[in-house]
């Protein structure tokens, strides 16, 4: 099944928490915090605003940081992804 987002939303795929520290401590998973960078798997056409489009601002591929409990999770063919509105998304992740 695959999923097409509607107006300005984007399908995102949370990415793995970190299991040990920069340092090299290896955290319990209780002491992980929840992750909120994500990858994007799709996305919309774009809003429509006074009858104008308003053009997305990622694509496909991109990293990008979201707010901690934005979005709506949805579980497709035994995957978990997140469908958010693309101003619950705050920065991509430039490496």
């Amino acid at each position: 099944m695959t999923i097409k987002p509607l107006a300005d939303r984007v399908v995102i795929k949370m990415l793995e928490a970190e299991e040990t520290t920069k340092s090299g401590i290896i955290l319990s998973s209780k002491s992980q915090e929840k992750p909120q960078v994500a990858e994007v798997l799709a996305v919309g056409p774009g809003a429509v605003v006074d009858g104008k489009t308003v053009p997305m601002e990622v694509a496909v591929g991109d990293k990008v940081l979201t707010s901690r409990y934005a979005g709506t999770e949805v579980k497709v063919d035994g995957e978990e992804y997140k469908i958010v509105n693309q101003g619950d998304i705050l920065a991509k992740v430039v490496d």
